[in-house]
């Protein structure tokens, strides 16, 4: 057994908030270069120029990537052997909000959706989801989420006799509506599966792979490659002005589902495709 004290976590998850807003993981920053191999639209190719000189400057002068810096979404794999002293939920809600000021980011959340909308200036609550997982680790992962490729993202209760030619076509449908609203070039994440609120979950937790990491499953990855390239196919381009590359990765996660269901859901990642890993 090992003991943590969940006081003792505010000050990593603060830096944590600051690091996911101002510097652009490696994949991602990889990616962007990758794509400027296989973009040959000059609008495209400028654009990604743009895009890394962007990311550059944000590392350099620590400075915010985009003005959005979004909802903080936790994930936290618990080790059943981990014991917390005091309570996990507030460590992170204070972390958040120490760290958005720390940073100077921006704050992004209405306390109430639909009547008063009033800022909390403190950019909490953050959304934290928790899976237990063998033995005594304790890991978080913080994925900051902008609201305009958030507000593209979409899901649908198909019946399974849609199969995977329903998938395909809701999946290309939700990428030609959100055009250049997502900012590509975007990361893809499709939930497939689970039910109504697990296959969101799914594709949101598909982002949080590396690019260049495909699915452990031969089948599910070689549907990744099929829907990158025919996302590719679209020609929205990067910032939705044309070109070859309007997404860099496509990531499937799945789960069993009822026999009446085809859950589906895709999420959409930005070309700030931001996240932040500490272990504790």
């Amino acid at each position: 057994m090992r003991t943590v004290k969940c006081a003792d976590l505010v000050d990593a998850i603060a830096d944590m908030c600051v690091e996911a807003a101002t510097c652009l993981p490696p994949d991602v920053l990889a990616g962007l270069q990758r794509a400027k191999e296989t973009e040959q639209s000059p609008v495209g190719l400028a654009v990604l120029d743009v895009l890394l000189e962007n990311a550059a400057l944000a590392k350099r002068e620590k400075v915010p990537i985009c003005q959005d810096t979004g909802v903080a979404v936790y994930f936290v794999e618990l080790g059943h052997e981990t014991v917390l002293e005091g309570n996990l939920y507030e460590a992170i809600c204070q972390g958040t909000e120490l760290g958005y000021k720390r940073g100077y980011l921006r704050m992004s959340i209405a306390g109430e959706p639909l009547f008063e909308r009033l800022n909390t200036h403190t950019n909490t609550p953050p959304v934290v989801h928790v899976s237990l997982v063998p033995g005594d680790a304790l890991r978080i992962t913080l994925a900051s989420k902008g609201g305009g490729s958030e507000n593209m993202s979409a899901m649908a209760m198909l019946k399974p006799s849609d199969g995977k030619a329903g998938v395909v076509k809701f999946i290309l449908d939700t990428v030609r509506k959100a055009g250049g609203n997502a900012c590509p070039p975007m990361v893809v994440g499709i939930g497939l599966g689970g039910n109504f609120e697990m296959a969101p979950l799914l594709a949101k937790r598909a982002l949080l792979r590396e690019l260049s990491q495909p699915h452990p499953e031969e089948r599910y990855a070689a549907f990744e490659r099929e829907m990158l390239e025919l996302i590719n196919g679209t020609g929205i381009g990067p910032q939705g002005l044309g070109g070859k590359v309007t997404a860099m990765a496509v990531h499937v996660e799945y789960a069993p589902c009822h026999i009446a269901s085809l859950p589906v859901a895709v999420n959409f990642n930005c070309h700030v495709a931001r996240h932040a890993v500490r272990e504790f």
